[in-house]
């Protein structure tokens, strides 16, 4: 199934008839699976090869590290710890919003506006207690196989040119390429990408009123919205794609957005091209920094990487517990 002629390329997609154009509804054997579906058994086990030092990284940041965020909604949780009795100690956490940190955008998370959620999964399957395209899909077949970073805030500044991200800049497709082969790094199918823009660093490292004007200001710098980078993700069989930043793609869309009438809802965002359309979860506010950092001394920009997302049946979206071992 990695075989690069084993799928249709976008262009392909893209004449599907009806409901099915632009999508990849149809294509995996396992139909709630999504793009993790690139990843099989030889891939898994090729990943070994991507581990040379045995270094560990936890690529989630804590759950109450953006507070306030830049959601209008999701605040941190509560932790509460209590005692039954002086032997004992246990915790629950009030208002956790799964996504509030570090993420990974379960298929549910987007329906498309013009044909609705993957796979033509009906509505009302969408809700509280239905298993339909929910999270638990990834936590009990975890997402596991060879990590991929592009270290684009690196390339940056070593142009001399740092990511403007107090202005929420859009990064092309054109970057990423051109960090990728300053790199010499070649995509696999079954890959999962990581870029590294250093938009949480930078946005943790402000202070209380500054991290309340750019939440105000609504914008993020992050993936430039292109069909271009939409065939790109497809054409390269990426089974996630994941940034340290707040959307993955920038806020808000650019002007020339190709989804503004097809996805007006989220205002011209790819959230439902990739999700809704094809199946392609999303890694959000991942922590990306030290990684990077490593890489940059190794040299290797590939790691083993697990995603482990929490086990609620329906979940929209959960915590990554995304690990990486190089």
């Amino acid at each position: 199934m990695t075989d690069r002629g084993t799928f249709p390329t976008f262009a392909d997609l893209l004449t599907r008839e009806g409901a099915l154009s632009g999508t990849s509804w149809g294509l995996f054997p396992e139909p709630g699976r999504g793009t993790p579906s690139f990843i099989t058994a030889d891939t898994v086990l090729a990943a070994r090869n991507s581990i040379r030092t045995g270094t560990v990284f936890g690529l989630d940041y804590p759950a109450d590290a953006f507070d306030p965020g830049m959601s209008l909604k999701r605040s941190a949780p509560r932790h509460t710890i209590y005692s039954s009795h002086p032997a004992h100690r246990d915790d629950y956490l009030d208002g956790y919003y799964l996504q509030g940190s570090t993420q990974i955008d379960g298929l549910r998370h987007r329906r498309a506006d013009d044909v609705g959620f993957y796979n033509g999964t009906a509505d009302d399957l969408i809700a509280e207690g239905t298993p339909d395209l929910g999270i638990q899909e990834w936590a009990e077949h975890p997402i596991t196989g060879r990590g991929v970073l592009v270290d684009l805030d690196g390339f940056r500044n070593g142009l001399g040119e740092p990511i403007d991200h107090a202005a929420g800049e859009p990064l092309g497709l054109d970057l990423v390429q051109a960090a990728m082969e300053s790199q010499s790094l070649t995509a696999l199918p079954g890959d999962i990408l990581m870029l590294h823009t250093g938009w949480c660093e930078w946005f943790l490292a402000l202070g209380p009123a500054e991290k309340q004007r750019v939440r105000d200001s609504r914008k993020a710098s992050g993936v430039a919205q292109s069909e271009e980078f939409v065939a790109w993700a497809w054409d390269n069989r990426f089974a996630v794609v994941a940034a340290d930043n707040f959307a993955f793609e920038c806020l808000p869309a650019v002007p020339e957005s190709p989804y503004r009438s097809s996805a007006p809802n989220d205002h011209g965002m790819m959230h439902q091209q990739l999700l809704a359309k094809l199946g392609l979860p999303l890694g959000e506010l991942w922590k990306l920094g030290p990684l990077a950092r490593h890489m940059r001394t190794s040299g290797s920009w590939d790691a083993f990487v697990t995603i482990k997302p929490l086990n609620i049946i329906g979940g929209t979206g959960s915590p990554a517990n995304a690990t990486a071992i190089t």
